[in-house]
């Protein structure tokens, strides 16, 4: 299929390029306000709340992300004053920024690309975001960084897409966006017009309703597929161990360990 072209690719920022979990900490925020939750139980409740926002396709702000986590965790309804000084304590708060191991490999690939970059968080703000970012060593090679907080309008909005774009001034057709949600991310991006790439960290990267990848260092050889075929990876794992069927780059095969 002739004139598939992917100029720019747009990610989102935490669970795909930084890790900024820190569940001990959040534990010894919620004892200082007042509420005795384990660190283990609000990653279960995290995790679960993510995975429900996704799955409404809603655009919780923060807060209401975070006290659903901690109401989850607590069994019970926050008092507005209790909750209003662990919020206090949990924006107050830094975040580790734990660059994941296949990011700068991806970002450097697409640099040799000539491809135009940038990320689009659901995020406090931009220079929240930015300070994040630097903080992991990566901000350099994003030419824009679009924060829901700081636009006033968050994903699954198809508004946050068209502006990551305008800024890249790139078309949305050849634009890519990879996130680390099915809903939220990649199909908003592609009702956006956007195409979507679904970062399944922990699935087999062989979904094709959103299309799945298991590790960014497959971003670019999607991306050289997409522009030869007009898709991505097919559903199912090759068979020649990850050399080339018909000139094509295939898929790199999985391994265990």
């Amino acid at each position: 299929m002739a004139g598939n072209r992917i100029a720019a690719v747009l990610f989102d920022l935490g669970g795909t390029l930084v890790d900024t979990r820190d569940f001990p900490a959040l534990e010894e925020i919620a004892h200082r306000a007042g509420l005795h939750v384990d660190a283990d139980v609000l990653a279960h409740w995290a995790s679960e709340m993510r995975a429900e926002n996704d799955r409404q396709g809603d655009a919780w702000s923060l807060e209401e992300y975070w006290r659903r986590v901690f109401e989850g965790a607590a069994g019970t309804t926050l008092p507005a004053p209790q909750w209003a000084t662990l919020f206090q304590g949990l924006s107050a708060h830094e975040f580790p920024a734990h660059l994941y191991s296949d990011v700068r490999l991806c970002l450097d690939e697409l640099k040799d690309q000539r491809l135009r970059l940038g990320v689009l968080a659901n995020h406090v703000s931009e220079p929240a975001a930015r300070e994040v970012l630097g903080r992991a060593g990566v901000l350099g090679f994003f030419e824009t960084v679009v924060a829901s907080g700081t636009e006033r309008v968050a994903k699954p909005d198809p508004r946050i897409f068209q502006r990551g774009v305008d800024r890249l001034r790139v078309p949305p057709a050849e634009t890519l966006y990879v996130g680390d949600q099915p809903n939220t991310d990649v199909r908003a991006a592609e009702r956006a017009g956007l195409h979507g790439l679904w970062l399944h960290r922990d699935g087999t990267g062989f979904g094709d309703d959103p299309p799945e990848i298991t590790s960014l260092a497959e971003v670019p050889i999607w991306i050289t597929q997409f522009e030869v075929s007009g898709r991505g990876f097919a559903p199912s794992p090759p068979d020649d161990g990850g050399e080339t069927l018909g000139g094509t780059p295939q898929r790199p095969r999985r391994r265990m360990g």
